[in-house]
């Protein structure tokens, strides 16, 4: 794990870590490229998740964003994966593991345009707090890729399959008070207020008994898994095999072509 201070401090240059009380905060602190994902700030995330998850004094984790943008989603200037070997032991692939079977509460506070995976890793957050300036977009087939972190299942589970397949196919922006009516969000809150909240909210979860808490977790990730896990190695494999595909022919019509 990168060097850190385990009550404030930082993760990797990419990653702000605070504890309040109980309550261990991660803040996405990339603003210059609007807290969009590298490889670093996914191992950075999954690093810090597995810490609070062994540490005693942690009873309910927080993540948000620095500045008006909660995240961007992928670095599309950022290197990727190089090798299959990578690509399944940094970067996305363990952080979406790391996210559907963190077990401790996950709140998540979302403080402006949530992107890609700025919006897929809702989908396994125990209870997500937006501003009213949130707002929420999946453009993957714009980017030549396949729904990633289990949301070809969960989306739809969400916020339902109609609404998840306009999400997907039109790829519009959804607005926070209608993410608040679908589900996706649990609740709206001032943009001044937004974190506080979160982390009250948090706090008391964290003030329960932690083993009580855990096993209850536990359950609410059973009741789901594997059929997530084996979600997330279809759109994997299907991700791979368009990239094995792109890389064969680059030429061959019928390919989606990614749009930067």
């Amino acid at each position: 794990m990168g060097n850190r201070d385990a009550r404030s401090g930082r993760l990797d240059n990419n990653l702000r870590v605070e504890d309040r009380d109980r309550v261990r905060v991660l803040t996405l602190d990339r603003p210059d490229v609007r807290n969009a994902f590298d490889i670093p700030l996914y191992d950075a995330v999954r690093e810090a998740l597995a810490d609070a998850s062994v540490s005693a004094r942690i009873g309910a984790c927080v993540l948000t964003g620095t500045g008006p943008v909660f995240s961007a989603g992928m670095d599309l200037s950022a290197r990727q994966p190089g090798s299959r070997a990578e690509f399944t032991e940094h970067g996305f692939v363990p952080f979406a593991r790391a996210l559907a079977t963190f077990d401790k509460p996950l709140l998540i506070a979302v403080n402006g345009a949530a992107v890609g995976v700025g919006l897929t890793m809702l989908l396994h957050a125990d209870l997500v707090l937006a501003s009213p300036a949130a707002r929420f977009r999946i453009p993957f087939l714009d980017l030549g890729i396949v729904p990633e972190a289990a949301s070809s299942l969960l989306l739809a589970q969400v916020v339902g399959p109609q609404t998840a397949a306009d999400l997907i196919f039109t790829q519009r922006w959804m607005g926070a008070e209608e993410a608040l009516e679908r589900g996706l969000v649990w609740k709206l809150c001032r943009p001044e207020d937004l974190l506080d909240k979160t982390c009250a909210v948090a706090a008391e979860i964290a003030r329960l008994p932690i083993e009580v808490v855990i096993a209850a977790k536990q359950l609410l990730i059973d009741a789901r898994n594997p059929a997530v896990i084996n979600t997330m190695e279809r759109e994997e494999a299907a991700l791979l095999g368009l990239i094995k595909r792109r890389r064969a022919a680059a030429d061959s019509p019928g390919l989606p072509t990614p749009r930067r």
